[in-house]
């Protein structure tokens, strides 16, 4: 397969994972303690689909340097996914809102950065 097409298809992943993790925030911020478990991992399963893709894209075809640093970026947002869910979710804790927001702003500057790859 060629970067390119791989990427597009992890961006496209990456959207579906966007709209769940959108109405996810929006359910804690509209005072749910969490979200319903089918939601949460829906929206991990395509960012993690997503991230293996790149990762594979990486290793094997080698990705454009802000495709590269977009990779990091979701690996780190991953594990503020992870840590919310099994610290938080599972357990049947309200999910921090700062550490939800903190894990939005590092997948959307890593989905930025995968764009402007996209793009280049």
């Amino acid at each position: 397969m060629e970067p390119l097409l791989m990427m597009k298809t992890a961006c496209a992943l990456l959207a579906i994972a966007a709209l769940g993790g959108l109405g996810m925030a929006g359910m804690r911020f509209a005072g749910r303690p969490h979200p319903p478990a089918w939601l949460a991992m829906a929206h991990g399963f395509a960012a993690g689909a997503a991230a293996t893709l790149l990762l594979y894209a990486y290793f094997t075809v080698g990705l454009p340097r802000f495709a590269a640093w977009g990779l990091l970026l979701f690996i780190i947002a991953a594990v503020g996914g992870i840590y919310l869910n099994l610290n938080y979710h599972m357990k049947g804790q309200p999910l921090p809102i700062g550490v939800m927001i903190v894990h939005a702003l590092v997948a959307v500057a890593g989905f930025a950065l995968l764009i402007v790859a996209i793009l280049a």
